[in-house]
């Protein structure tokens, strides 16, 4: 499944072209910065959106791109500054996105996300994530809280993920998630042979405090803890130098990067999950790590619910040459 954008949705809607202001410059204005004077045009943009402005062409001075937010201008130039939003603006608009849609009804829906697929906006990825694409589906989801997402998969992690289309649904699953009632387990290619076959992680979890990209094992961070069973493995070989382990890891708390920060610690890094230590191997590009369980309870009946996701081409084509691929 492709989850750009679906082109033919596209249109761009007329309503949304974006506000142009004009300004003579005064006898006071006479000598000013163009950026100073431009706050006083758009008060309501940070500086650094303003200048985001001029450096996208957006400000004109007596008809030319002005090039230079410390330009001065003069008595009598007109200054045209055309007010496209910040990208966090847009943030958060419906977006019609591929979904894969594994179960839904009025109160939930559960999907198969794709590697590569951002769950919520943030800076550098504003648009097209899986809330754009949740806005899109179902627009209720607007009333509700980061349209109904009560947990979230890393932006290359593929898999199950539950979604909640009521309120009172995303408040109950939410609670079922901190009361750990929530099981998820996970599908993983990791470096090394892991041994023992089956051993829990039980660490804390925090920022790394060196690197703000990365997630570490740091006392006083959040508990987490992380059941580790090898299904099966490759010796070490000239092609696999350490070898390779298929495993599969269930979570007893869903910390930030917990999967990929407890198999670290251990020296077993995910395949191709370069921020923490993770190589290239066996044809895989991006970290390997598959949510192929979920099982809880609906929020709105007494009834057990229990999905299973098969691992997507990738990962699926790496597996095959440890093990027999799990059903999914």
């Amino acid at each position: 499944m492709d989850p750009a954008l679906l082109p033919d949705e596209e249109a761009a809607d007329p309503a949304a072209e974006p506000e142009v202001r004009r300004l003579q410059v005064g006898v006071d204005g006479h000598g000013e910065r163009l950026d100073k004077v431009l706050v006083g045009m758009a008060p309501e943009f940070s500086r650094s959106h303003l200048q985001g402005l001029i450096d996208g062409g957006h400000v004109r001075v007596d008809g030319a791109p002005a090039a230079s937010a410390s330009r001065r201008l003069k008595a009598g130039q007109a200054v045209e500054a055309t007010l496209v939003p910040t990208a966090e603006s847009r943030a958060f608009r419906a977006q019609p996105l591929a979904l894969d849609i594994v179960f839904e009804d009025e109160h939930l829906l559960v999907l198969d996300k794709p590697a590569g697929l951002v769950v919520h906006p943030a800076a550098g990825h504003w648009s097209g994530t899986l809330l754009n694409g949740l806005l899109h589906h179902h627009p209720g989801a607007a009333a509700l809280p980061r349209a109904g997402i009560v947990h979230r998969l890393d932006k290359d992690t593929s898999g199950l993920m539950v979604v909640g289309k009521t309120l009172p649904a995303v408040t109950a699953l939410v609670r079922a998630i901190a009361a750990r009632e929530v099981h998820r387990s996970y599908l993983a290619l990791a470096h090394g042979v892991v041994a023992p076959a089956s051993f829990s992680v039980e660490a804390p979890i925090a920022r790394d405090p060196v690197s703000r990209l990365r997630m570490a094992i740091v006392a006083g961070g959040k508990p987490a803890r992380t059941d580790v069973e090898r299904l099966a493995a490759r010796s070490p070989s000239e092609a696999l130098p350490g070898g390779v382990s298929a495993l599969r890891c269930t979570l007893h708390s869903g910390r930030t990067h917990q999967i990929r920060v407890h198999l670290a610690s251990r020296g077993h890094p995910l395949l191709a999950d370069a921020l923490y230590g993770g190589r290239p191997t066996l044809g895989l590009t991006r970290q390997a790590l598959h949510a192929q369980r979920l099982v809880l309870r609906h929020p709105a009946r007494d009834e057990r619910l229990s999905f299973e996701r098969a691992l997507p081409p990738d990962l699926a084509a790496a597996w095959a040459t440890v093990a027999e691929a799990p059903r999914g």
